[in-house]
């Protein structure tokens, strides 16, 4: 079947390689390259660097309004039986979900209707859920409102981070999809509206959605830190022992069996000169962390250096 991809984020690289290899893709829709970084470097989506890095002569289209009429015309030339978006990161309008002959899908990173919309990934683990998995839906105006054509199903992880579930259901979204355009080629695919219950969103993570407040349990903060790693990274002010305060970013940490009566944000060391974090509730050990201005570090090259 001749399939359009929209998609931007490296995410969607496995899916989009296996339409390059099981289908006849016949293009590629992302956002426009973006000044990125401390230098404001254009830098084109990942998506366009790979089919790039891969020498592929896909026609590749990067418009800033999806309603431009020039656009459409040039895609409704491809003839595309399906369209298949995944992190593309805009709503598609009437016009392009019209535009295919068969179908309009989406792979969506989460249990639908559990965690719509943009960040699902990080809200399973701040939720604590036991599962999450890649949901293939019928797209509709709505955001991530669609009939549900199939959905696959992974267990988290207990040190599960941002950064690896992304990775596996980067991993899973391609077994999911091609299972779908199987169903829609024997007329098989089912349209299941999603259940009315059940229903949170989610949205665009922002640094101060990072921030840790040390009046919350050592459990919910270590959800957090998870959640934000790689980024944008769990960062707060905490105090030593001789009472200076320090901003760190934690990019991980597990919840300590050691009880301790100091005050909430204080760091101090273990019998084992193990670095720990006093929290609302219990107490946090540290592991990997960067302090402001340096590089990432292990905490105990950084108790060393802090601590007599």
């Amino acid at each position: 079947m001749n399939i359009l991809f929209a998609g931007t984020s490296d995410i969607g690289i496995p899916s989009l390689r296996a339409l390059m290899t099981e289908h006849q893709l016949v293009g590629l829709l992302t956002q426009p390259d973006r000044p990125v970084g401390r230098h404001q470097v254009l830098t084109a989506p990942a998506t366009k660097q790979f089919l790039e890095k891969e020498k592929n002569s896909f026609p590749i289209f990067q418009p800033e309004n999806l309603r431009d009429v020039s656009f459409l015309e040039k895609l409704r030339a491809l003839q595309p039986e399906i369209i298949v978006t995944m992190s593309y990161g805009k709503i598609l309008p009437r016009e392009l979900l019209e535009l295919p002959s068969v179908a309009c899908l989406n792979i969506h990173t989460s249990l639908l209707p559990r965690h719509r919309g943009a960040t699902p990934i990080q809200a399973a683990i701040l939720a604590g859920d036991e599962e999450t998995g890649v949901t293939i839906m019928h797209m509709a105006e709505g955001l991530d409102t669609g009939d549900i054509l199939l959905q696959k199903k992974i267990d988290l992880a207990p040190n599960e981070t941002a950064g690896s579930l992304t990775q596996r259901l980067a991993e899973l979204a391609p077994e999911a999809l091609l299972e779908a355009l199987s169903l829609l080629e024997k007329g098989e695919a089912p349209r299941n509206p999603q259940a009315a219950a059940g229903i949170t969103h989610t949205r665009q993570i922002t640094r101060a959605d990072a921030a840790i407040d040390v009046s919350r349990s050592a459990a919910e903060l270590d959800r957090l830190i998870r959640a934000m790693n790689p980024k944008p990274g769990a960062h707060g002010t905490f105090q030593l022992p001789s009472g200076k305060t320090i901003a760190l970013k934690i990019f991980s940490a597990t919840t300590a069996a050691t009880t301790s009566s100091e005050k909430p944000g204080s760091l101090f060391l273990s019998q084992d000169r193990e670095l720990l974090l006093a929290c609302g509730q219990g107490t946090l050990l540290l592991h990997e962390i960067q302090p402001e201005g340096r590089a990432r570090m292990s905490s105990g090259a950084f108790a060393s250096g802090h601590f007599s």
